[in-house]
């Protein structure tokens, strides 16, 4: 085992974060803006203490997890809305999570683990897929790629946007937009999404709504706020918030006016950034773990992330894989729809009682 320590986000030099970066950029599994420091330290900026677990100071410096801790529990930077989680490490360097479990941490979690690692294999407890779609070449390469459903959803797109440019005026695709009032916007329509689908909204807390402001003015190679935006005619009807590191563009905040469901708009932005992809550099798009159906019609390849805990203590992480494992087993039972309407209920009426 490697003997890790906890440093403040805020201690790292200037020279570690540059061998930070260094180190990111050996590894092609890491090419997810989220392994960044810059994603790190926005997420610092918004009000979450980062901390980092190193093996060493300086150049000796070869293995790093960057994490947010809550008591005596440790998560990956940016929890829960960072989509891709793992260590930092130099070439033939050794990770294992358990040494995470210094000054005070009682427990490592993380639930989008990434890359291969043979010592995070036992504590394991659930997969998922994580749907990307290719975009080198543009609409035509992506075409190349796609599914049959797929291309049938590009080309009812295509439909969708002559229709709306007929009924409804110009429709007008921005692939960067820094407009503070569209992304408050984008942010409203998310919140107002979760409170109708009774989803939990990762948006409730001041901190991750902060975060997207931050990012939107973050402009480093290896992590950049990026925010389109789709309008009919002179109104708004659809935006997107996501996270660029140089080709890789990850798909986080999607959201559009319910009231112009019928076009798709969701669709629509999708194949608008297809088309300016070689324009901005862009070769893949990550669309994050989920089974969402636009995701399986969308995808042409995919990823497996991992969700587990990493602990000492025998009971804790057997209550914690009992808790997980009832709710995967209640998401696939029969009363699925049941619990979930009731579950969506609860998290609307907390919604309701917060805003009253």
């Amino acid at each position: 085992m490697t003997a890790l320590r906890l440093v403040g986000f805020a201690d790292l030099t200037s020279a570690e974060l540059d061998r930070w970066r260094a180190l990111r950029a050996g590894d092609p599994v890491l090419d997810s803006a989220y392994f960044d420091p810059a994603f790190a330290a926005a997420v610092h900026a918004s009000g979450v203490d980062v901390t980092v677990a190193v093996d060493a100071r300086g150049d000796d410096l070869s293995v790093l997890m960057a994490c947010q801790r809550d008591g005596s529990v440790l998560r990956p930077v940016g929890w829960p809305g960072a989509d891709f989680q793992g260590p930092v490490l130099a070439p033939g360097a050794v990770f294992d999570p358990r040494d995470l479990l210094v000054d005070g941490v009682r427990s490592f979690e993380f639930d989008h683990w990434l890359p291969p690692c043979p010592s995070v294999e036992p504590w394991i407890e659930s997969r998922a897929v994580s749907p990307y779609v290719e975009v080198s070449g543009g609409l035509d390469g992506y075409l190349s790629r796609a599914s049959k459903s797929g291309k049938d959803n590009i080309g009812q797109a295509r439909r969708r946007t002559a229709r709306a440019e007929r009924d409804l005026g110009p429709v007008t695709f921005r692939a960067q937009s820094s407009d503070a009032e569209a992304l408050a916007w984008l942010i409203d329509r998310k919140r107002e999404q979760y409170a109708a689908t009774g989803a939990r909204d990762h948006l409730a807390s001041a901190d991750r709504r902060a975060l997207l402001a931050l990012l939107l003015d973050t402009h480093e190679p290896g992590c950049e706020g990026i925010m389109s935006t789709l309008h009919f005619g002179d109104t708004l009807v659809a935006a997107h918030f996501g996270i660029r590191s140089q080709r890789v563009l990850h798909w986080w905040f999607p959201v559009y006016d319910p009231a112009f469901a019928s076009f798709a708009p969701g669709w629509i932005l999708l194949r608008e950034l297809a088309i300016v992809a070689p324009e901005l550099g862009l070769e893949r798009i990550d669309l994050g773990r989920g089974d969402d159906e636009y995701k399986r019609r969308a995808r042409t390849g995919e990823v497996e992330v991992a969700a587990g805990v990493v602990t000492a203590s025998a009971v804790r992480r057997v209550g914690h894989t009992a808790r997980r494992r009832a709710v995967t087993a209640a998401k696939s039972s029969r009363l699925a729809p049941l619990l979930r309407r009731a579950v969506h209920a609860r998290r609307r009426r907390r919604a309701e009682a917060g805003r009253a």
